[in-house]
């Protein structure tokens, strides 16, 4: 009998080598010469979320002659996880020359946390290297970031997505039409790991079938539900659009609202004439405690209802 293969697909096609690392050419012309010298400095990569900053750091410490340590910060953000984990593995004798730690989404690292960091990297700097990734590079303190060789991960573009979940869906012998193909990668872009997630649960008996009731129901139609947004601001009245953006943000299970807050930016002009500054601040500050509430919703319908009385 035939064994079913439920690995995730996000993992199975992780790029192992550069070269098929998507997006980011600039960046990879400096990241080889990291590989081809066999160091690295301690490295800050910061970025979108599900656009390739884990990708790129385990791919550099699979290409070069190290001991690594990976932790999800998400999950391990505490004091004694630098005293006694990540010091325990720098501070002892390895097989290589060098040791690596990836610290991924160490933006959740506390601020005691964070301190206890800095002095580490400087402690083990002769021979072990720090990879930290996070979504908010602000929240990282200004001793960590100033020691790291910083890197904005930029998402590749659109049409580098749909190539490569092309490839995917072709390496699994899946039947797709391109238009399903275009309607994921707008739909989750920029985040890749999304769009990859979305397509793979989509498959039934070898063939891409989308729901778009169910699409509407998974997090992965933000840069719609963006667009959507600004036009209800456009056109109608405060009242109206209350009640409209309300329903929407009921119907839209989304958990990341980035490219909420950087299309509202994008488009003040529009919908903010006479009140851009006003309305550019309103948008910075629930930005910066999106990271902070419980309920992203809730706090995306505060910013909506003062950017209405602003407007209206």
């Amino acid at each position: 009998m035939e064994r079913l293969d439920n690995t995730l697909w996000v993992e199975k096609y992780r790029p192992n080598e550069l070269d098929s690392y998507i997006g980011n050419d600039h960046l990879k012309k400096k990241i080889k010469v990291y590989l081809e010298s066999g160091d690295l400095p301690h490295l800050l990569l910061y970025g979108r979320a599900g656009t390739g900053k884990t990708t790129l750091a385990k791919l550099l410490v699979n290409n070069i002659e190290c001991d690594h340590m990976y932790i999800n910060a998400s999950d391990e953000n505490s004091v004694d996880t630098v005293r006694n984990k990540v010091r325990g593995f720098a501070s002892t004798i390895g097989f290589k020359d060098m040791k690596v730690v990836i610290l991924d989404e160490c933006d959740y690292i506390t601020p005691n946390a964070q301190a206890a960091l800095r002095n580490l990297m400087e402690t083990f700097s002769k021979h072990t290297r720090f990879i930290l990734t996070c979504n908010y590079v602000e929240r990282i303190i200004d001793p960590i970031q100033s020691r790291c060789q910083p890197f904005q991960i930029v998402p590749p573009s659109r049409k580098e997505v749909a190539m490569h979940l092309q490839e995917i869906l072709s390496e699994e012998n899946v039947s797709r039409k391109t238009e399903d193909v275009a309607t994921l990668v707008n739909g989750g872009y920029p985040d890749i790991r999304r769009v990859i997630n979305f397509a793979q649960r989509q498959v039934v008996d070898g063939v891409l079938l989308i729901d778009q009731d169910n699409l509407a129901a998974v997090d992965l139609n933000v840069s719609v539900f963006s667009t959507q947004v600004v036009n209800v601001l456009k056109t109608q009245d405060k009242k109206e659009a209350f009640v409209t953006i309300r329903k929407m943000l009921g119907d839209n299970q989304i958990s990341d609202f980035a490219d909420v807050f950087r299309l509202l930016y994008d488009e003040v002009d529009d919908y903010g004439k006479g009140h851009v500054a006003e309305c550019i601040l309103c948008i910075a500050k629930y930005q910066l405690s999106d990271a902070q509430v419980v309920d992203k919703e809730i706090n995306v319908m505060a910013m909506m209802i003062e950017i209405l009385g602003i407007i209206k």
